[in-house]
């Protein structure tokens, strides 16, 4: 069998299928619940990259796929072809291309620092070329382009498979991750952006939070007094939970009594096999679809009201005692504005009203697996749209098309070059650091909407409102990645990729004591090691500042390659 491994490096993970070559038939496929890199969202994989060195991060990246394709059981003399589909920081750290041009949003600071736009065309060249790709002498990385430095494969992949082109009607499309890539087309002009929107959408940054996996909570209803929770089985299918009480978590009734799950025993090839089981799922989590669930549920039956929790002890309890907190209600809603605010921004670039937008594009695992009616009605879809479009991961499909065809490489090429794009950077976009303001003092501050809604009216900004009507849903997938290939599905929990460096320093270990995450451990030698999937980053640091700034230096870390 010839193989070949497709890969979506996203943000808050990867995403990666073995595919036989000469049929083109998915055979396994293996996601990861965190990207390797320290930090929850992109900005500061960024800052790692700037602060401590491209080759650092890549070097990260690079230990991280290996250990996927291990997962996938592919062996480095059995690789033919390995392709990559992901925005233009992943891809580019990834490949060691330079970062700079996408770390600073003014113009006048690029040419004061001489920083040139790098090549993000299409390529095809030797895994070898690629540092720490050598293990695979007889592969070639396939690499699809980005439409301008700044729009990447990603959203290429969005616009593409979505079929968003064809539209005769004003569209967006939006790829609801940590990233949020979107775009919005208007009489055949295509306006691009992205809000970092944070991770809440994918259930980080949220105290039981999970990214999309087996065993979590995806979605909640009110049931009278109750919350039935509906959760994730072992192959992704949304089944019944338990009714629980949102006071206290107590049991109100059973979930289902069958579903499917991985058995004690192993196949003859180390996979779990999956069978049928009997009893209430545990759950271990919530993801970012719950966390959505949670919020329209809750604003309409009244127990939040924003920014608040109406319980006694201001929690909402779900099965198994996972909770809800006030703080998750402010990170699900900083996410949920920053998305609505940048639909407002494309509309302000495109000069047109929030109402044009008549048919939306959901991609992406938390796309494709939240009720698209919920989001509607919480403003993460334009509040007048006629139909909601949900089309799962184009981001991986796009990877699979390239790694079985050349020629669809080239055409995608063809494709990027010829879209005439108008790429918003909302970073330094007025119209979305006005209506982001008025977004954080909706969701963290309590402010009214019709007072959020006046004050854009005074910016003279396109307008938002409430849904009045509920959307037509059109759900072409069922699943985020449809095809899981005969051997299954396979969650790395913990990517395996390792920053270390040798400090000599009393034994006080209050680096180890202030990480939140337990991602430091430090030998009898003076070795320190981190888990950079499970470090926060940029966004936490309280292992630099709780030690001598002589001693734990992240300066001094490099990467530990892998047995």
């Amino acid at each position: 069998m010839k193989l070949g491994v497709a890969i979506d490096i996203g943000t808050s993970g990867i995403r990666a299928q073995k595919i036989d070559l000469d049929t083109g038939e998915i055979q396994k496929t293996v996601i990861t619940l965190r990207n390797p890199l320290p930090g929850a969202n992109v900005m500061d994989h960024l800052d790692f990259a700037i602060t401590y060195g491209l080759d650092l991060a890549q070097g990260l990246h690079v230990n991280a796929v290996k250990h996927i394709i291990e997962t996938l059981g592919v062996k480095p003399e059995e690789m033919e072809r390995m392709s990559i589909c992901g925005n233009p920081i992943q891809l580019s750290i990834f490949q060691g291309i330079p970062i700079d041009d996408l770390a600073y949003a003014g113009e006048r600071k690029k040419e004061k620092l001489n920083i040139k736009e790098s090549d993000r065309s299409a390529r095809i060249i030797d895994c070898s070329e690629i540092k720490g790709l050598d293990v695979y002498p007889n592969a070639k990385l396939v690499v699809p382009p980005a439409i301008r430095h700044e729009v990447g494969a990603d959203a290429l992949a969005l616009i593409i498979k979505s079929g968003f082109l064809d539209t005769k009607e004003t569209a967006i499309a939006t790829d609801y991750g940590t990233n949020a890539e979107m775009a919005l087309i208007h009489e055949g002009t295509i306006y691009t952006g992205s809000a970092a929107a944070g991770p809440a959408l994918e259930g980080q940054q949220i105290k039981y939070g999970k990214l999309a996996s087996p065993f979590v909570v995806s979605d909640v209803e009110f049931e009278g007094a109750g919350l039935r929770n509906y959760v994730l089985d072992g192959e992704m299918n949304t089944v019944q939970g338990a009714l629980t009480d949102p006071k206290n978590g107590d049991v109100m009734a059973d979930g289902v009594q069958m579903w499917r799950c991985a058995a004690p025993s192993k196949l003859d090839n180390g996979q779990q096999e999956m069978t049928d089981c009997e009893g209430t799922i545990k759950a271990k989590g919530i993801t970012g679809t719950g966390v959505i669930a949670i919020i329209e549920a809750g604003m309409k039956n009244g127990v939040i009201t924003l920014p608040k929790i109406n319980t006694p002890d201001h929690i909402l309890y779900l099965q198994d005692k996972i909770k809800f907190f006030e703080k998750d209600v402010e990170a699900a809603g900083l996410a949920i504005g920053a998305i609505r605010a940048g639909h407002l921004a494309l509309c302000n670039a495109a000069g047109v009203e929030v109402s044009d937008v008549k048919k939306a594009y959901m991609s992406g695992a938390a796309g494709t697996y939240m009720d698209a009616v919920k989001a509607h009605q919480v403003g993460m879809v334009p509040f007048d749209v006629d139909e909601v479009i949900q089309i799962g991961n184009t981001s991986l499909i796009v990877a699979r098309e390239i790694l079985l065809s050349e020629d669809r490489l080239w055409e995608l090429q063809d494709i990027a070059s010829k879209i005439v794009s108008n790429h918003v950077m909302f970073a330094t976009d007025a119209a979305f650091k006005e209506a982001y303001i008025q977004e954080i003092s909706y969701w963290t501050e309590g402010m009214p909407f019709k007072m959020l809604k006046k004050f854009l009216k005074k910016k003279g900004l396109p307008k938002i409102d409430m849904p009045e009507k509920e959307t037509k849903v059109n759900k072409v997938v069922e699943k985020d990645i449809p095809v899981l290939g005969p051997e299954g599905l396979q969650v790395i929990e913990h990517v395996g990729t390792y920053l270390t460096m040798k400090v000599d320093c009393p034994e006080c270990e209050k680096c180890i004591k202030v990480c939140p995450n337990d991602a430091i451990t430090i030998d009898a030698e003076g070795v320190v090691m981190i888990s950079s999937d499970l470090c926060d980053g940029a966004n936490c640091k309280r292992c630099i500042n709780a030690c001598p700034k002589d001693k734990f230096k992240w300066e001094n870390l490099v990467v530990m390659e892998q047995a």
